[in-house]
């Protein structure tokens, strides 16, 4: 006598538009959403009211959306520790558990918490960028970094820094599926993305030098700036490079989730 297990298929009902929506159920409903983000939020407002009202020509030769976000240096990092909440916090929380038996396929879920964090990211860090500056510019309006957002590049600037900063978040919430742990992905995070191109370049080689300015933090400086970054990668090439990172590791989060135990 032989017995069969029965494959958990999806829910007839189950449409990728009802996925997409419960994440964004939860990420709505998550209190480390908005502390998250908030304190994104305030560190740039902040950092860039700072630098417009105390501005003496010190730095005049700084380009003037860099300068005026200077404070996406701190906040990337809360950006990217949601990133990786999104993924890794439901399995401390056994929340994988129910989301999974929903959504037997599993890859259908990665794929909706990508989009839904990525709008979600990329608009709310625009739109911080774009009120920062303008309100930088209420200091800066008769010094050398006097801009617009109509004079060129400009917004161009402060959307590449916004894509920057979501698409090594994206890699962050790759890593969170990944590592399946927020302290280790966290670490993997910090070690492999933002210290080791540092620790790299300090190496007297041409080729490592070379080879460290498509990595993914070193593209991502590339994005927002008015103006060419010295020793970096054009915009283009940054873009493009950034979103090959991103697409890697979440294809290699969507192959080991499909081949792991939840």
């Amino acid at each position: 006598m032989t017995t069969t297990t029965a494959i958990p298929t999806a829910s007839p009902g189950l449409t990728p538009a009802r996925v997409l929506h419960a994440e964004w159920h939860k990420l709505r409903t998550l209190r480390s959403t908005w502390w998250t983000l908030g304190l994104s939020i305030a560190l740039v407002v902040g950092v860039g009211l700072m630098m417009g009202s105390t501005y003496d020509g010190d730095d005049a030769n700084i380009d003037t959306v860099v300068f005026t976000l200077f404070g996406t240096q701190l906040s990337q990092i809360c950006v990217a520790v949601l990133g990786i909440l999104i993924t890794a916090s439901e399995y401390s929380t056994g929340l994988v558990r129910a989301t999974m038996t929903a959504v037997p396929r599993r890859l259908p879920v990665l794929w909706a918490k990508a989009a839904v964090f990525t709008a979600s990211a990329f608009t709310v860090t625009f739109a911080t960028n774009v009120v920062t500056f303008l309100l930088a510019q209420i200091w800066l309006s008769d010094t050398d970094k006097a801009l617009t957002l109509t004079d060129s590049g400009v917004l161009g600037a402060l959307a590449g820094n916004a894509a920057g900063i979501t698409l090594l978040s994206l890699i962050a919430l790759g890593l969170g599926a990944l590592c399946r742990s927020v302290p280790a992905a966290i670490g993997a995070f910090v070690g492999t993305v933002m210290i080791l191109p540092e620790v790299l370049q300090m190496i007297d080689n041409d080729t490592v030098r070379s080879a460290v300015a498509y990595f993914p933090s070193k593209s991502a400086e590339s994005l927002g700036s008015i103006i060419p970054v010295a020793d970096h990668n054009s915009a283009a090439t940054g873009l493009v490079s950034l979103i090959v990172w991103a697409a890697l590791v979440l294809a290699a989060a969507g192959l080991l989730l499909k081949r792991r135990d939840v």
